[in-house]
């Protein structure tokens, strides 16, 4: 298989020599096949450069059999030829600007825009900041920096925004990426898998507005957050709008490059807040729309109650208003009431009272009593094997038992970093699969704290 120019003109001078002998007329091979070439090769496809429109129709009918013959001897392979000339080359290429090098797979979720973004008190803050920035990207704070936990709207805003200013701007050019895209490229790009311009060289010249999401995620990769931090400086400098999303005010991010946090807060950071009761309403009717459904086949106390009941985050809410229009659609009913709608979501609102019962202190206490240890040991930095893999058990158990975020669970554990727990609750997931002990362990803990 041919790859470089120099083995692609090669190949041509010795099909073309192989013409010539067959040929046998010099007047018509200098003429229609002296100074062809081969452009590309793609896709089974020779494209051959010939001298004028004539010869390209000549060389496309009269010689055809006779080329193909000379390829397929050349190359043993049945290439199609197709003879294009230097102008539609030039057209081409204009016509089909080249693609990035990074982030091919990058795009903003055209369903999230301003328009369906609720906006309350819990978040009303954070909008309005958003706004503003696609009315003045770059100059009035920079970088936006919206934190909150999970559920609550920020990928919604993140995306709004990037739509928003698309629609104002469309020869604009924006970037969303998660700090896992961010940190896929950079791996492909030191491993030498990506080709072009460097990756900091790419965010220069293509890209007009950031939009990262879960920033946090990019803590404890040093080489990752020092290119971060070099992207960060380039686009601030030159102008361009930066907006991060982070489970956690970047006061707490502790284990991040000292110098980014302070990149991180020099601009304007709010934060997003589980909705209360009016904001969580104004969305289940919002979602009930857009699913084209009737809002009077609700009864008031049914939006009433799931607000009260699954307003932890906007994730959850539209996951049980889901699940009830399901319940109902394999249950028909003309008028949706409290009482059907509780049914609907019964396995939920249990789920939910047991969560209630259950507490980080509940869940460390019945691991220290199983593995006869301590609660301190386990919240504490004692790090034998023993001690170590109970604390990873329990905030495993933690994590799937009460859901909370990283971040929360290593406060408890004695201001454990986001990276550790991660990597401690991972540790127990990778190992429930090999180590029979440790799924009894873990079950029977399971059994007893539910119990």
């Amino acid at each position: 298989m041919v790859q470089t120019v120099s083995e692609i003109t090669a190949l041509w001078e010795g099909i073309k020599n192989k013409i010539q002998e067959r040929l046998n007329n010099p007047e018509i091979f200098q003429s229609f096949f002296e100074d062809t070439y081969i452009d590309s090769i793609k896709d089974g496809t020779m494209y051959v450069v010939a001298n004028s429109g004539l010869a390209s129709t000549i060389l496309s009918t009269k010689y055809k059999d006779l080329i193909d013959d000379c390829i397929k001897e050349a190359t043993q392979s049945n290439f199609l030829v197709s003879f294009i000339l230097k102008e539609d080359i030039a057209k081409k290429e204009a016509k089909e600007p080249q693609k990035p090098s990074f982030f091919a797979d990058s795009h903003l979720n055209k369903d999230y825009t301003f328009r369906n973004f609720v906006v309350g008190d819990s978040n009303r803050e954070a909008y309005q900041a958003a706004l503003l920035t696609v009315q003045t990207p770059g100059s009035l704070y920079n970088p936006l920096f919206i934190y909150g936990g999970s559920g609550l709207g920020k990928t919604h805003l993140l995306s709004a925004v990037g739509n928003a200013y698309k629609e104002k701007n469309p020869s604009a050019n924006v970037l969303y990426v998660t700090s896992e895209d961010f940190f896929d490229e950079y791996i492909k790009f030191v491993n030498g898998e990506k080709q072009g311009d460097e990756l900091r060289d790419f965010f220069k010249k293509n890209v007009d507005m950031l939009l990262v999401d879960d920033i946090q995620l990019l803590k404890g990769r040093q080489k990752t957050e020092q290119t971060f931090f070099s992207v960060f400086n380039s686009l601030v400098s030159n102008g361009k709008q930066i907006i991060l999303t982070s489970d956690t005010h970047p006061s707490k991010m502790d284990g991040f490059d000292a110098r980014l946090l302070t990149r991180f807060d020099q601009g304007l950071t709010l934060s997003i807040n589980p909705p209360d009761q009016t904001t969580a309403e104004n969305i289940l009717k919002l979602k009930i729309e857009a699913l084209q459904l009737p809002l009077e086949r609700f009864d008031p106390e049914v939006i009433s109650f799931f607000a009260s009941r699954f307003s932890n985050n906007v994730r959850e809410l539209e996951g049980r208003l889901t699940r009830l229009i399901f319940f109902t659609s394999i249950h028909p009913c003309d008028h949706i009431t409290l009482e059907i709608a509780k049914t609907a979501v019964q396995s939920d609102l249990e789920a939910i009272d047991d969560k209630a019962k259950l507490s980080e202190e509940k869940i460390v206490n019945a691991v220290a009593s199983y593995y006869c240890l301590s609660p301190a040991q386990l919240t504490g930095r004692i790090r034998t094997n023993q001690i170590a893999m109970a604390r990873h058990i329990a905030m495993y158990l933690v994590r799937t038992m009460l859901d909370l975020p990283f971040t929360k669970i290593g406060d408890y554990f004695g201001g454990k970093d986001h990276a550790t727990v991660m990597n401690g609750v991972q540790k127990v997931e990778k190992n429930l699969k090999l180590d029979k002990d440790l799924r009894n362990a873990v079950n029977e803990l399971h059994s007893k704290l539910k119990s």
